[in-house]
């Protein structure tokens, strides 16, 4: 299908996204009001303020202690408890939650039909190549719970003549330097079988020699396996790259000189995940620290500089290699492209119970969502925890957060179950005007071309 085609198909799918969008609204509207008349109406108007009111309780328990925390959390079960019975007393149960779906369909549908745009291509462009004569494999028999044994990764590798090194879970092992010395040894591809920390680290190398890297998915999440389309569900399968593969480029993040495949952290996740107590009592660290961290009487004050904007005192600031999807609720945590050349900002800044409670709304006060080339975190002292692809580091600021473009070369599978017919990503900016301070609009090379 020529450009035109591919655009007027866009353009369609926008349209009938707009449709669904308005036709779930109305319905939202009408069903209960059809079945209970005023009453459906004012018990529609309390589930959204219980709604705001539920969110604000949760606010207040996360940064309360003691009896305010135990009253906030009171509050936050009372109040679906007493629209329930409501909607029971009123027989009106089932046309409340069939709303409350339809509301659902109603934002998800208008979100992809404002966001859904720009020419989809096919995929990330594939390359082929030759197979590579003397692989090398970095396997961590630690992770995901074991997979390395479990799949037979490091059999199948070494018969598809592959050198494997496993590591020593008893010891601390520096996978750059054992990548770096294979490259020496004449290796032409690098890859590892491992969480994303591991891969990035190897990446980071493959990228500096110009070698083809292969994931194998034996982490536990595999996020970076995931947004090039490979089968997380047979770890094995990625290992077909070494004899039937083709190549694709891809960004590398970098959060000051460390790489990263998916994202860097900082603020609320990067202190929790810090501390020493998080590892033996995630639940208890979280109620014991939020309140501190939450109202900005703990840990860094953070500022984040995205371009020509300023992003004051957020609580929480997410850097990735590329943008994350946001116009689609099964597509979120994904990437559609990892080689836009930008990276994806989400901050999120909550200072209140109102702001809080604004966070349910389509278009959140509280968060803002940025695309850029770079991002600089800067905060009220020296150094500042850092969540780096899953790894919790402590880094000097200011830090530099940039992306390089097209920098790694990725062998793949020819044959693999996420390929997918991906949109490019518009270069996107929004900022909230509370977030931003005076003056500090985007530049021009940055604007919304959507």
């Amino acid at each position: 299908m020529d450009v035109n085609g591919r655009t007027s198909g866009i353009g369609g799918r926008r349209f009938a996204s707009a449709g669904v969008s308005l036709a779930a609204a109305a319905m939202a509207v009408l069903l209960p009001v059809l079945r209970g008349g005023g009453s459906g109406a004012l018990l529609l108007v309390a589930a959204a303020a219980g709604a705001a009111v539920n969110a604000a309780a949760l606010w207040w328990a996360v940064t309360r202690r003691g009896l305010a925390r135990a009253a906030a959390v009171l509050l936050a079960a009372a109040t679906p408890a007493a629209l329930i019975a409501l909607a029971v007393a009123e027989d009106l149960l089932w046309p409340i939650a069939l709303s409350w779906l339809l509301w659902g369909i109603a934002v998800w549908s208008g979100r992809y039909a404002v966001h859904s745009t720009g020419l989809r291509a096919a995929g990330m462009p594939e390359q082929r190549t030759d197979a590579p004569r003397r692989p090398f494999l970095v396997m961590n028999p630690r992770s995901g719970g074991g997979k390395v044994a479990r799949f037979g990764l490091r059999e199948k590798a070494e018969r598809l003549g592959a050198q494997v090194v496993l590591l020593d879970p008893e010891q601390h092992q520096d996978v750059t330097a054992l990548a770096r010395a294979a490259v020496a040894d004449g290796a032409d591809l690098l890859g590892v079988a491992g969480g994303d920390g591991t891969q990035a680290l190897v990446a980071a190398v493959a990228a500096e020699h110009d070698v083809p890297f292969l994931v194998v998915c034996a982490g536990t999440r595999n996020h970076f396996a995931m947004d090039l389309g490979l089968d997380r569900d047979d770890p094995a399968a990625s290992l077909d790259a070494l004899t039937d593969g083709v190549e694709v480029r891809v960004d590398l993040g970098f959060a000051g000189d460390h790489p990263f495949v998916n994202n860097a952290s900082f603020g609320v996740y990067a202190a929790l995940v810090r501390s020493p107590a998080y590892r033996d009592d995630k639940i208890g660290t979280v109620l014991d620290l939020l309140p501190d961290l939450l109202t900005h009487h703990r840990g860094p004050r953070l500022t984040a500089r995205v371009g020509d904007t300023t992003l004051a005192g957020p609580q929480a600031v997410l850097v990735s290699n590329n943008p994350y999807r946001q116009d689609d609720p099964a597509g979120l945590g994904r990437r559609e492209r990892l080689d836009s050349g930008l990276l994806g900002v989400l901050s999120v800044t909550v200072d209140n119970a109102l702001q809080a409670a604004g966070l349910l709304g389509p278009e959140a006060e509280g968060l803002t969502v940025l695309t850029a080339h770079e991002a600089v975190i800067e905060a009220d002292r020296t150094h500042v925890d850092v969540g780096v692809d899953g790894e919790t580091l402590t880094m000097p600021v200011p830090l530099r957060c940039r992306i390089a473009p097209g920098a790694l070369r990725v062998r793949v599978p020819k044959k693999r179950p996420g390929t997918r017919t991906a949109p490019r990503p518009p270069v996107r900016r929004r900022v909230n005007k509370r977030d931003a301070e005076p003056g500090n609009g985007p530049s021009g090379a940055d604007q919304d071309t959507a």
